[in-house]
Formats: C-alpha cells, structure tokens, sequence
C-alpha cells in the first residue's frame, strides 16, 4: 500500500523499541479510510509535544489521524502482548492498533504515538481492526478528565471519523483515536516474554523498559528487584488515586495495566455516583471480578503475575528468587493503604495523622453506603455549609459522625478554614458523570452534534471549579447502566 508522508510538521520520532527482538512486534501500517474528518483535536497537549496546529489544515490533520497521510520517519509497528482477560490467559497484541513511534518533543520527552482503530494487524483475533466512534469519544473524554485530576493516565490527542461503518449490534460510524502515552508496555508484555522461553529476551525486555521507564534501578545492587519494587509503588499509588475519585476501570486485566504506571485502555469505565464498594459497570464483568472495592487486590494480583515474569532474572536461585518477588508483591497492600489513607486525609481537610483517621474515614463511608450519598458531592459538600442541606445530614448516625470530624478539625493547629481550602483542591465539583457522557456520545454519534460534546470536556478540564450545568448528580439512578468495551 503506498501512503503518503507529509514533513510540515515538527515530529521527532524515535523507533527504539524496534530494537528488541522481533518476537515483540510486526511492522504494520494503518489501513486507509475513505473520508477521515477530524472532530476533536487536544490543542494543549499538541502543544506540549511540541506541534503547531496552524502548520496544517484541518482537513491535513484529519488525514494524518487516520493514518491515510503518515508523519515523516513514522514507522509503524503493532506490539505483541498477552495477558489474563478475567483470569483467563490468552496471547493477544495490538488487534486494532499500530505504534508510530516515540516522538521526542521540545523538552526531550518520549511520548509513545498510537492509533486505536486503525485496522486488522497479525494479532486481529477475527477482528475487523476498527473502532466505533462512541468508544473513541469516551477514552477521550475521560482520558483528559483523569489527566485534569492529575491521575497517571495516558492522554487523548485527536479522534477522526472514518466514512466508513462498523458492524457491532448495529452498524455504528468509525473512528480512529490518537492516544499518548509514556510507552505501551504492559503486563502483558512481559507475560508474552515469559513464553518465549528466552531468558536473553526477557532479560532484552526488562533491560529496555528499566532505561526507559526506571533507570534509578540500574544503580542497585539488584536491578530487577528494584524496578519489581518500582512497578509495584507506582501502581499502588495509581490504585489509590482511582479510589479517591470513585473511579471504576471496568476491565483491570493483566493486559491493561500499564508498565510506566499510567491508567491505560479506556473501555468499560466509569464513575460511581451513589457510594457503594461492589459498584460494577462493566457489562462483562458478570461476576464483579472488577467492582470498584476490587480494584486493589486486583491491581495485586497482576503484580504477581508481573512478578512471575521477573522470577529468571531476580536470582539465580530460583526458590530465593520466588521468595524475594513474594514479600515484594506482598507489600503492595501497606503501600496502598498508605497512599489511599493519605488522599482520604487530603479529600476530609486533615493535616494531623491521628491512629482514629482511619476510623473516622470508615465511618463516613459505611454512613455514605447507608444513604446511598453520591460520593463526589458528599466530599465537595463538608468543604462547606452545603453538607448541612445534603439529605445525609438527616441521619442521626450522620450528626454524630459530622461533630466528630469537626472536633478533629478543630483540633489542627491549621484552623478550619484552612482545612476548608485543602478539601477544595482534593474534592472535585466536576466528574465525567454517566449521565453526561451518554448524553455527549449521543449527541455527537446520533446527530453529529459536538456542542454538549466539547462543553463537557471543557468542564471536565476545570474539575475543582463549581459548574450548574456539569456538577449536579443524575436525578435519578439508573441502576441498569452498563459500559461496554467497543470491541
């Protein structure tokens, strides 16, 4: 197929994963399309990686989104990839995605550059390679909201509409996402390495994503057991940030947890209203495998399966090795408590760390859980006089609650009111509520109406910023909402 490159554009890209064995990927280029048009371009994140907007026309960037016009000194190439999809394992890899390359902006950041949709590649499965263009529109949506909230997260640069159908339940519009992201490394791909059998490429894997993602391990006595420990403290931290916000992946399968420690693969997710532990969205997620109160234990059991991987190269000794990889995963648990108990504390104005906070975070979620509170506004609303009107303050168990957590607000040598401003800046007015995305996909994949589309966004952009519009919860629950992943 003979696509054409354009050079007015400032890319710098770099191909150094193409330097690992080619066990790892396939060079593949995107399939065209037949009538790209562009609907979303993320200007500040064009601008971080360091390209001009005004350098081509819309229509220009809506064929270099597709993939119908290729950047200059792109190469593409889909990467192989297994995984544990719900516990179960299965080879998989980039079956509707191909790699650019890793463009090197002004300030000498790498940003892996992907198109999601772009095609059937070696590793399709049966699948027709494509996207749907509502799924594209919700990875960019709540992509650049978790990126607003200042979560790990890969980000969303362009969305481009096909011409062309794809066939799901219905026939539904195409579209092509442009996602960034410090790599694509995933679990799964060390998982994939595993069997290879290959410890020399294994070693190749680990040794590449070490100089790329952790090089403070390089200088350890133990190179490998220190980047396991760096995995595994990133992504306890991630974990706990998704919790903060009520943040519910959907799909947390070995596959879809990123190396470099970003939220990757935006499929079935969601955002809890109403507070409860066993909230699930996800229309596959039958069992509850991926409820929000699993997220932790989930996200540990995929470090073990990381850790499985890294078990030839820790020691020599091979019942050492298990041993040290062990107590490492094992103290994934604390690592989260600590970080989450941390952000529970930001998101109640608490400075003091007091052997109760625990307690008194408990409480209030079990009382949430009990009124069926909405999670985002229970928090924004004891940052004010607003708590006093919320129907939760009907609850005696609720006063009891709201008195006990003044008296230890009261007792912070910071004073009341500035405990007030912290809850302001760790509780969000703006979430991308169900409601509100349906509404925008609808409206934009309906009727090509993108006003409500690039409103929300907008809000979604300014989360700690009241919004009558965007702020106000769903009037009713819908309790049959599901997500599903687009595929």
């Amino acid at each position: 197929m003979n696509i054409q490159k354009t050079n007015k554009v400032a890319w710098h890209f770099n191909h150094s994963y193409t330097k690992l064995p080619k066990d790892f990927f396939v060079e593949q280029l995107p399939v065209k399309v037949s009538n790209p048009k562009l609907i979303l371009l993320n200007e500040p994140l064009l601008k971080t990686l360091g390209l001009d907007k005004e350098a081509l026309s819309p229509d220009a960037w809506g064929n270099i989104f597709s993939g119908n016009t290729l950047p200059e000194k792109a190469k593409p190439i889909a990467e192989a990839y297994a995984g544990h999809q719900f516990g179960h394992f299965a080879l998989l890899g980039d079956g509707r995605a191909v790699l650019l390359g890793e463009h090197i902006n002004p300030e000498g950041n790498h940003f892996d550059i992907q198109f999601k949709g772009s095609g059937q590649t070696p590793y399709s499965r049966r699948g027709d390679g494509r996207a749907a263009l509502g799924p594209m529109l919700r990875e960019f949506i709540i992509s650049e909201a978790m990126n607003a909230l200042k979560i790990p997260t890969t980000r969303s640069l362009a969305v481009v509409t096909t011409g062309e159908s794809v066939m799901r339940d219905e026939a539904l519009p195409g579209a092509i996402l442009t996602r960034v992201a410090k790599s694509h490394i995933r679990v799964g791909t060390f998982q994939f390495a595993s069997t290879l059998n290959d410890i020399n490429k294994l070693k190749a894997l680990a040794d590449y994503t070490i100089d790329r993602h952790y090089p403070e391990c390089k200088a350890k006595d133990n190179p490998y057991l220190a980047f396991l420990n760096a995995v595994i403290e990133r992504q306890a931290l991630l974990i706990s940030q998704w919790m903060h916000v009520g943040f519910i992946h959907g799909v947390m399968n070995t596959d879809n947890m990123s190396i470099s420690g970003e939220t990757i693969d935006y499929g079935p997710c969601a955002f809890m209203d109403r507070y409860h532990p066993e909230t699930v969205f996800s229309s596959i997620d039958r069992q509850g495998r991926y409820a929000y109160s699993n997220q932790p234990p989930i996200a540990q059991w995929n470090l073990a399966r990381f850790a499985e991987t890294l078990i030839p190269l820790i020691d020599h000794n091979a019942d050492k090795s298990i041993e040290l990889a062990s107590q490492s995963v094992n103290n994934f648990s604390g690592q989260f408590q600590t970080a989450w108990l941390k952000g529970m504390r930001q998101k109640l104005g608490l400075f003091n760390e007091e052997a109760s906070d625990i307690e008194l975070i408990n409480e209030l979620l079990v009382l949430m859980q009990k009124n069926k509170a909405d999670y985002t506004l229970i928090f924004r609303h004891l940052s004010s006089d607003a708590i006093l009107k919320d129907a939760i303050f009907k609850d005696v168990s609720f006063k009891v609650w709201y008195k006990n957590w003044l008296h230890c607000l009261h007792k912070q040598k910071e004073g009341e009111e500035t405990s007030r401003l912290k809850m302001l800046k760790h509780n969000p007015a703006v979430i991308p509520r169900n409601y509100l995305v349906e509404k925008a996909l609808s409206l934009a994949v309906a009727d090509q109406d993108y006003k409500f589309l690039n409103d929300l966004i907008a809000a979604l952009l300014k989360p700690y910023e009241d919004s009558k519009v965007f702020s106000e919860p769903p009037i009713e629950e819908d309790k049959s909402y599901k997500t599903f992943c687009g595929t």
